[in-house]
């Protein structure tokens, strides 16, 4: 990606790591959202279904209850969010479900390699978070709303939110509670070399798609995902959150390709990146590298080719009408 010592970084970054994280009271009543990236879940034992869910998931997704905007290049107004999600009848089942939004990667370790100067891979997801806060500002503003920034964490091992401990071991994901995206930087050293997506741009697409998240919640999409999984039995909700997070990855196709029309960003080979790292992360790749099968009932992000699909639909049409995943037939 094209960035340079003159483009603006993002002062939307908290700096945390180094601190050791304690668990943070979870708050009555709330829930906690995933997101496409690896995250672990906590709590008592683990079943079957659970730990083909932990390692399946790697760094972007989202849902898309939009009967969508209308109108305009760059997407014009929002979905009519007074409606229910509801899915289309007859639709099989995806995917285990989630409270927090992120990526679950299966038995990672915690050790970075020496190689990875993360200082200066602050200073890159600085600036493409400033990028998505002027991309996405300006599409509210299209549509009469105001933007409200989410905020960066950078953390090492753990941390607390309100939405509970966060692990480095499952990835980077997004607390709908605070309205914040938590990064352990050691991660995009795993997704080079572990599951083999290199580059700056596949860095950029795991956080492109946490924002997609923030949008959803936002726009009152993850609310409406949370009440509607609470009534489902677990195949169903599953459904739900598989769509939830193919939205996130058609948002941040969405995103590139507006961030590209207005600050020229991409490279050559930087979608090719971003592809390969939605198909190293798909459920159906992830279960087969843990098992040597597959699980479609245990899909929570969906699979290698609905990934790619989704996000080149994003950045195909840059419009947010395109990335109504609920209202389509098939995800």
């Amino acid at each position: 990606m094209r960035y340079g010592e003159g483009d603006r970084e993002s002062e939307n970054v908290e700096d945390r790591r180094g601190q050791s994280g304690r668990r943070f009271p979870f708050p009555r009543g709330g829930q906690r959202v995933r997101i496409p990236i690896p995250m672990g879940r906590r709590g008592g034992g683990l079943s079957l279904t659970t730990l083909l869910i932990l390692g399946a998931l790697m760094l972007m997704l989202g849902i898309n209850p939009l009967d969508l905007l209308q109108g305009g290049p760059g997407g014009g107004g929002f979905p009519d969010l007074g409606r229910d999600i509801q899915l289309p009848p007859g639709e099989p089942g995806e995917g285990g479900t989630s409270s927090r939004q992120g990526i679950e990667l299966p038995g990672r370790g915690g050790e970075q390699s020496a190689a990875q100067d993360e200082d200066a891979v602050k200073r890159f997801v600085a600036r493409v978070l400033a990028d998505t806060e002027d991309v996405w500002a300006a599409v509210f503003e299209r549509s009469g709303r105001s933007y409200e920034e989410p905020k960066l964490v950078l953390f090492t091992g753990a941390v607390d939110t309100h939405c509970g401990l966060g692990a480095a071991q499952v990835g980077p994901f997004y607390c709908p509670l605070d309205r914040k995206i938590y990064i352990d930087l050691s991660f995009f050293d795993e997704l080079a070399r572990r599951f083999e997506a290199p580059g700056d741009f596949a860095q950029a697409y795991v956080l492109a798609h946490e924002v997609g998240h923030h949008i959803q919640t936002l726009l009152g999409i993850t609310d409406k995902v949370q009440q509607l999984k609470a009534r489902l039995p677990e195949r169903e909700s599953n459904q739900v959150q598989v769509r939830m997070e193919l939205q996130a990855d058609c948002l941040a196709g969405m995103w590139a390709r507006l961030t590209d029309r207005e600050n020229n960003r991409l490279e050559p080979g930087d979608i090719e990146e971003g592809l390969n790292a939605a198909s190293r992360i798909g459920d159906d790749t992830l279960q087969r590298q843990m098992t040597g099968r597959v699980v479609p009932d245990a899909f929570t992000h969906g699979s290698s080719a609905q990934r790619i699909r989704w996000f080149r639909q994003g950045f195909e049409t840059g419009q947010m009408q395109s990335c109504d995943t609920f209202s389509a037939e098939s995800p």
